[in-house]
């Protein structure tokens, strides 16, 4: 089974329609609702399409490999503004830095959700307020409050 991670906990995967490789789509000139990118897809294939997709599951065959990152920075960049969701390797650790590069969502197996259960996730959930441009702007208003009144 698959356990969805969003900022509000644990939840069962509602996905019920087929989600298809990119690999297949190319092959076989289909046009999915959802669509699968391993590590090495180039994102960029979809750039004609995006408005017809509903879901993008980018694979993370290892916690170590962060190619997934940039695929999710890039299809928001590009403008897909439909559900997307980390899948495989991915610890709740790196959960904040998911969100922050563009996904919705993470799936990781009942095994990951035991050993690491919400309450770690969550931990990390008001990413947000932690990323280092955030810290970084208002560190910069401070200063410029302080010389404006000095």
């Amino acid at each position: 089974m698959t356990v969805l991670v969003t900022d509000a906990g644990f939840a069962p995967d509602d996905w019920t329609a087929p989600i298809v490789a990119l690999a297949e789509v190319a092959a076989n000139d289909a046009a999915p609702s959802a669509i699968r990118l391993a590590p090495g897809d180039d994102p960029t294939a979809l750039a004609d399409r995006l408005a017809q997709i509903t879901l993008i599951a980018v694979q993370f065959p290892s916690f170590a490999d962060g190619r997934g990152f940039t695929h999710a920075r890039k299809l928001r960049a590009m403008g897909y503004t439909g559900r997307l969701r980390a899948e495989g390797h991915v610890i709740a650790d790196q959960y904040a830095m998911a969100r922050r590069s563009g996904f919705d969502e993470v799936a990781i197996s009942d095994d990951l959700a035991a050993r690491q259960p919400a309450v770690q996730w969550q931990a990390r959930a008001n990413w947000q307020a932690h990323d280092y441009q955030s810290r970084l702007r208002a560190s910069a208003k401070t200063s410029a409050r302080a010389s404006a009144s000095a």
